[in-house]
């Protein structure tokens, strides 16, 4: 995949990981507390989660998970024989 290609799909899933945390933080706050959702909740909300997003694309899109559960998976079931 080339370089534009990748930094395309990584803003997508930045701004799919940024619409769809407000919205489940809001919704939690929501349920949680009772109250309504005013501008200063939304705000807060809003600063809350872009950076929890941005780390969350960072971690998933540099660390391949499939290779580290295979390493995980086959060290600790040798260690049960």
């Amino acid at each position: 995949m080339n370089r534009a290609k990748r930094l395309e799909v990584m803003f997508e899933f930045l701004l799919f990981g940024i619409v769809f945390g407000i919205a489940e933080d809001l919704i939690a706050i929501f349920f949680a507390t009772g109250k309504p959702i005013t501008w200063e909740v939304i705000g807060i909300v809003v600063i809350i989660a872009i950076p929890f997003a941005i780390i969350g694309e960072l971690v998933a899109d540099n660390i391949d998970f499939i290779r580290l559960f295979r390493k995980f998976f086959k060290r600790n079931s040798t260690h049960h024989r």
